[in-house]
């Protein structure tokens, strides 16, 4: 988090929100396959709503992995 100067407020770096994506995606793949474990759903394997959440899971992670690099400005 960037701490303003003149304001005093507190902002995301691009770097910590990307960091929060990556997490948030690689959370909600795990969540996926704990599904799994738990006996959710009717398909034996991966279910296609599961397939579509790993996507998007993905997209995110992708999206983070992006916002990493561009340091500490602010979001």
């Amino acid at each position: 988090m960037i701490k303003d100067e003149k304001t005093g407020d507190f902002a995301l770096s691009k770097r910590f929100l990307g960091l929060i994506f990556v997490s948030l995606g690689l959370l909600a793949i795990l969540g996926s396959f704990l599904n799994d474990l738990i006996g959710g759903g009717r398909f034996a394997g991966i279910g296609p709503t599961q397939r579509v959440a790993i996507l998007v899971a993905g997209l995110v992670i992708l999206v983070g992995l992006s916002l990493i690099p561009l340091g500490k400005r602010p979001a």
